[in-house]
């Protein structure tokens, strides 16, 4: 590594194995984090790209190998999940001050994730858009070098997909923060993200979204009909081809280890 990859490094997990009841479910995975990258982490369910996160995030016990963190790296993390008690009456506004002495969160992160119409609304009547939003404003409050998402858009519809991909985007390239991300949304993340990391158990591929649609593993795992349309399909970040007329790129993927998507 060279001095200057090594000080723009932000966080490097090497050989990292975690077994749990008796399954080996990270085998030998090693990943660097550097300072305005935009990786993704994709496969089949099981694969263990949520465990990966929690564990270079120190959430998540390893069995062996190590992991590095730039001293006074900021950390924003936008959990799979949000557990909410339905009968807290907790507005917006609140939940965003929660945890924030003599302060509230700061009006220009409202809105650049136009959020800012939402602080009496209460937390558990938000729409899953918009929840993820207010998510995202939390993450960014302390001002991170990271952004660390876990399936961000899992289970808003195409439009709510969209347009979170686009605000990512936008925060992406006017903060200069790197992104590292879980994501299902395969067709999204060639548009979107840098590179793309291919895991089940261990890293199957990673490089460039084209590169990686093309790789043997990465047709084994998602089948050789879903690395055509990728192979294709444009990588640039204006999103203005017609989303109208794009494949569905939900269905299931072929997985020759049968883990179920």
């Amino acid at each position: 590594m060279t001095a200057t990859a090594a000080n723009s490094l932000l966080l490097d997990g090497q050989h990292l194995t975690v077994t749990r009841q008796g399954r080996t479910i990270l085998n030998d995975v090693s990943l660097a984090v550097a300072e305005h990258d935009f990786i993704t982490l994709i496969g089949p369910n099981g694969a263990g790209k949520s465990l990966l996160l929690k564990a270079l995030l120190g959430l998540a016990a390893v069995d062996q190998g190590t992991i590095w963190r730039k001293p006074g790296l900021k950390l924003g993390f936008v959990p799979e999940t949000l557990a909410l008690d339905m009968t807290l009456p907790l507005t917006v506004g609140r939940f965003l001050s929660l945890g924030i002495r003599h302060q509230s969160i700061r009006p220009e992160i409202l809105v650049e994730t136009e959020t800012q119409s939402l602080l009496d609304r209460p937390l558990h009547g938000l729409s899953s858009g918009e929840r993820q939003r207010v998510l995202l404003a939390r993450a960014l409050h302390g001002d991170p070098d990271l952004l660390v998402l876990d399936e961000p858009a899992q289970n808003l519809d195409m439009r709510g997909q969209l347009n979170l991909y686009e605000l990512m985007q936008r925060i992406y390239e006017q903060r200069k923060i790197a992104i590292l991300m879980v994501s299902h949304d395969l067709h999204l993340v060639m548009s979107s993200t840098r590179k793309v990391v291919c895991l089940y158990e261990h890293i199957c591929c990673s490089g460039e979204p084209q590169t990686v649609a093309q790789d043997p593993e990465f047709i084994s795992l998602f089948g050789a009909e879903m690395a055509r349309l990728l192979a294709v399909y444009p990588h640039h970040h204006d999103h203005d081809h017609d989303h109208a007329d794009a494949p569905d790129m939900h269905a299931a993927p072929h997985d020759p280890h049968g883990a179920q998507q």
